[in-house]
């Protein structure tokens, strides 16, 4: 579902994939993120990490009414808080997604498929 928003002028509809692909860009600038992952379809394996061009494959978006709920799978730096790290991607992601779209953040959740040691 496409989330609306509209104004006196007429009606904005901002896609799922737009959300997920900015979203996406948002998670990867926090600190103790390595990058998204792409999950197996399978949901047993290894996870794949994904280049800039396809984020949003690595993040499921739902909009319902204007409130969005985000599902963000990825791939930590070795040695951080998981704990820090989630936390700090959640309040980034809430306040940067709301200020892109306008429309509230309902819910976030953070799946760790993997960690890395960064260079």
């Amino acid at each position: 579902m496409k989330g609306k928003i509209s104004s006196h002028y007429g009606e904005v509809q901002i896609s799922e994939e737009v959300v997920a692909s900015y979203a996406g860009n948002a998670a990867v600038s926090c600190f103790g993120i390595v990058g998204m992952a792409a999950v197996p379809i399978s949901g047993k394996g290894l996870a794949k990490l994904l280049k800039q061009e396809s984020y949003h494959k690595g993040i499921s978006v739902e909009i319902q009414g204007n409130e969005i709920s985000l599902d963000f799978h990825v791939i930590v730096a070795y040695g951080v808080s998981i704990q820090a790290v989630a936390e700090n991607l959640m309040e980034s992601v809430r306040y940067r997604i709301s200020q892109f779209t306008g429309m509230k953040v309902r819910r976030i959740n953070v799946y760790v498929e993997g960690v890395r040691v960064i260079d």
